[in-house]
């Protein structure tokens, strides 16, 4: 194999960090030049100028290149792509004409989307969101998150990102941390300011967020919706019909109550259930006692009434406990599951277990298959 051969198959170990693919695939790579003295020259074309993660990609080139036999110097240059080059690209992307569509409701799409629901705010749903999907990523799935509470979106700063979105015309490239794909509308506004939007402008922002937005193939995809039963949790169903309900209560009879009503919406839109998760479960003190703040048993009501309700076995997932941890990693954007061992870090990473272990396959998907006629 000579050198430049070398380099090129070196750098097809290249990931673009927004994109999760090579760069090679990518048609970032515009040209290789190997001197005779040994020195490299590589052209790398950006997808739009001032990419945010351009001194990433050159460090990750020239990493891959680092310690070759033969080389003596890498050189990184960077240019931009042409229009016609990020029509190409998007093609690759989407398909054949690059045309905008919900991926997720392909009839060959494998990704499982999960809708973590509540019945009230305060319930802890998107800390339970961000955690599933981290630990998930964590255990080597590729996961998304779509913050779709858009009156109360806090996805961001659970898990850190400070970065905006990178456009590529009309397509948008959601910033990655720890491993998730991550978009919200938060992304989108300046400082704290609200978002007052009636329903179809809610639509209309998760249509584009499902459809403008590049998350590549999911095992996972995370829907963090907002309390209750409104716009939202409606253009969901209608967006997603595939999608599965994880409905968040907190043990306190009253929650209960009122997330019954988010999980019984499932009746109506002809969506499933995929179990019940109870957060803020008890405080565990030093001496080992467990508090149980805001009662007890409401998580496993909550399952018995909705089993009754949609005609199949609704399961109680897990018991996360309330504890300092879980909420510092969230002030930080540092989520607890990537911490040290802590009671609810091991609890959120055994639901995440186990909701990764349904089947992400062929599974009830009707294939074309046509017999072949003697």
């Amino acid at each position: 194999m000579t050198l430049e051969a070398t380099v090129h198959d070196a750098l097809s170990g290249v990931i673009d960090p927004e994109l999760r693919r090579p760069i090679t695939e990518l048609g970032m790579v515009e040209g290789v030049t190997v001197n005779d003295d040994g020195a490299v020259v590589v052209r790398v074309l950006l997808t739009i100028a001032g990419c945010p993660l351009r001194e990433t990609i050159t460090r990750d080139v020239e990493g891959a290149l680092a310690g070759i036999d033969g080389i003596t110097r890498v050189s990184v240059e960077l240019g931009v792509m042409s229009q016609q080059q990020r029509d190409d690209l998007k093609e690759r992307l989407r398909g054949a004409g690059g045309k905008r569509r919900i991926p997720f409701n392909d009839p060959g799409s494998l990704t499982r989307v999960y809708a973590v629901a509540s019945g009230k705010g305060g319930v802890g749903k998107s800390s339970v969101t961000v955690n599933l999907a981290t630990a998930m990523a964590a255990d080597g799935l590729r996961v998304g998150i779509v913050d779709a509470d858009v009156y109360g979106f806090s996805v961001p700063a659970l898990m850190g990102i400070t970065q905006s979105p990178t456009r590529v015309d009309e397509l948008i490239l959601p910033p990655v941390a720890y491993g998730v794909k991550a978009i919200s509308i938060g992304m989108f506004v300046e400082g704290n300011q609200p978002v007052a939007w009636r329903g179809p402008m809610l639509h209309r922002a998760l249509e584009q967020f499902l459809g403008d937005v590049y998350f590549g193939d999911l095992d996972v995809l995370f829907l963090d919706l907002p309390p209750g039963t409104g716009d939202i949790a409606i253009s969901v169903s209608q967006l997603l019909p595939d999608a599965e309900l994880l409905v968040v209560t907190t043990p306190q009879t009253a929650a209960a109550d009122v997330a019954e009503r988010a999980g019984s919406m499932a009746v109506q839109t002809g969506q499933k259930v995929a179990g019940v998760i109870e957060n803020m479960s008890w405080l565990e003190l030093p001496g080992g006692e467990r508090m149980e703040i805001f009662g007890s048993g409401g998580g496993e009501e909550l399952a018995r009434r909705l089993t009754s309700t949609v005609g199949y076995d609704v399961g109680l997932l897990g018991h996360i406990p309330l504890e300092p941890a879980l909420r510092e990693g969230g002030d930080s954007g540092n989520p607890v599951v990537l911490g040290p061992s802590s009671p609810a870090a091991l609890e959120l990473k055994q639901i995440a277990a186990n909701l990764s272990r349904r089947p992400r396959g062929l599974s009830d998907k009707l294939l074309k298959v046509t017999p072949k006629l003697a």
